[in-house]
C-alpha cells in the first residue's frame, strides 16, 4: 500500500518508546540496532490505526503477559488505543533471528568471511518477521513493509 503524500503526513509515527519495564539489559549490538531502527522509523513510516482520523502518533511498545503491546498515543500524549498481539506466532522466528544475530556478531570478530552469508539469512528472516507482523496487524493497524521491518527490529530488542 502506497499512501498519498497528504495521508502519509497524517498517518505516521513521530515518536517511539520501548517499555523499559519489560526489557532486560541489551547487548551493545542490539542496542545499536534499536537506535538505528528508531531513527529510520521516525524518518519514514506509514502507520494507520483502523478507524483513526489521523495522527501523528507516539508508539509505546512493550510486552505484557506474553503479548506484544502497541500502546498508541497521539503526539500530545493523549491515549488513542491499544493493540495486543500474541507473541506465540513470533516465538520461533524471534528465537531463530536472535540466534542468527549472535552468529553475525561473533563472525564480525572471528570469521569475517562468513558475514555475507549470515547477513543474507538474517535479512531473509527479518523480511519474514516483517511480513508476519503485517499479517498479525491486519484489520487493526495498516503499516507498510519498511515500517514493519523497523518495528520487527524493535520487537526483537523487546523479546530478549
Amino acid at each position: 500500500m502506497t499512501p498519498s503524500p497528504k495521508k502519509a503526513s497524517a498517518f505516521r509515527i513521530d515518536g517511539v518508546t520501548l517499555d523499559e519495564a519489560t526489557v532486560a539489559r541489551r547487548p551493545p549490538e542490539i542496542e545499536q540496532e534499536r537506535k538505528v531502527a528508531i531513527y529510520d522509523l521516525l524518518g519514514e513510516n506509514h502507520f494507520e490505526p483502523k478507524g483513526s482520523p489521523g495522527g501523528p502518533y507516539h508508539l509505546i511498545l512493550g510486552i505484557a503477559e506474553s503479548r506484544l503491546v502497541f500502546d498508541v498515543r497521539l503526539a500530545n500524549g493523549a491515549e488513542h488505543g491499544r493493540v495486543l498481539l500474541s507473541l506465540t506466532p513470533f516465538r520461533r522466528l524471534l528465537k531463530d533471528y536472535l540466534a542468527l544475530c549472535e552468529s553475525y556478531y561473533a563472525a564480525l570478530h572471528d570469521a569475517p568471511s562468513r558475514l555475507e552469508a549470515i547477513d543474507m539469512g538474517r535479512r531473509g528472516m527479518h523480511d519474514d518477521g516483517a511480513q508476519l507482523l503485517r499479517e498479525r496487524l491486519e484489520g487493526k493497524i495498516a503499516i507498510d513493509f519498511l515500517t514493519a521491518r523497523r518495528l520487527f527490529t524493535l520487537i526483537c530488542a523487546l523479546s530478549l
